[in-house]
Order: structure tokens, then sequence, then C-alpha cells
């Protein structure tokens, strides 16, 4: 059964181009969420108070990967112990999140945000969110990384 899960790791272009070559996703799109404005754009997003986060929304086929694994990816996928930054990108749109659909994946990443502490040095500052609105980012961010390669 396809499965959605939602994930804000710095910028979403990088957190695409990690998950997309995980075996058992089937979709991914880029994104905002987890902020006040409606219909947002980059430009609003980078420049404006919108509180919204870059995420990725991903698509799993729970028979191939669990939704478990999909948060351990998460955590190799990024630095969750700066806080509202990932590298030279500064900002709330960049911060760690993990946004949930249900109590079971709430649950699920709150035990692998306590498992996977010791592996850091420093505390892991990932909030763990009800997701809100996913609002699709422009096109020309959809598999950034991969586009610009070709």
């Amino acid at each position: 059964m396809i499965q959605k899960a939602l994930f804000g790791a710095g910028c979403f272009w990088g957190v695409e181009e990690h998950f997309i070559k995980v075996n058992g996703v089937t979709k991914t799109e880029v994104g905002y969420s987890g902020g006040k404005t409606i219909n947002p754009t980059y430009e609003n997003v980078c420049y404006e108070n919108t509180d919204h986060a870059e995420v990725l929304q991903v698509e799993f086929d729970e028979e191939i990967i669990s939704y478990e694994n999909l948060v351990e990816e998460f955590w190799t996928c990024h630095d969750p112990t700066t806080l509202d930054r990932q590298g030279a990108d500064v900002g709330r749109q960049y911060r760690s999140v993990i946004y949930y659909f249900d109590e079971e994946q709430k649950l699920i990443a709150e035990k692998s945000k306590e498992k996977y502490q010791p592996n850091f040095q420093n505390r892991i500052v990932t909030e763990i969110s009800k997701a809100d609105i996913f609002y699709k980012a422009e096109e020309y961010h959809q598999q950034y990384i991969a586009k610009s390669k070709s």
C-alpha cells in the first residue's frame, strides 16, 4: 500500500536527491509546509516571514520500505542538531522537522529520535509535528539536482 511521509531537512533539493534513490520510494515532491502563508512561493518562503519549512513529500510502498526505515534515512541525510540551518543555508525554512500524518507515524518518529540521539554529539533539535497543508513548490524546483545534471 502507498503511504506518505513529510520531512524537512534543509534545502529540499538535496533531501529529494537522497530520498529519490531509496528503494520503495515511488514519488517525491518538494514544497512548503508548517507556516501561515497560503499558497507560498519560493520567494515568500526565502524572504518573508511565512514560517514555512522547505519540505519533501515522499510516497512510499510500505511493502518495500517501512515508515521507520524512511525515518532512519532522514537522520542520515542531514544534521538534525543544527537549529534552523543546514550547512551554509540559514533560516527557519531550513529547520529539521518530521511532519506526521497519524499517531503511528508520530510514535515511530519520537522513538526513532530517542534511538538516534546517541549517534550525535549535540542534542537533536528536530521538530516532530502534525502534518499541515503541503504546498507543492514551483515546477523548476522538482528534481532540481537531477535536472541540473542533464
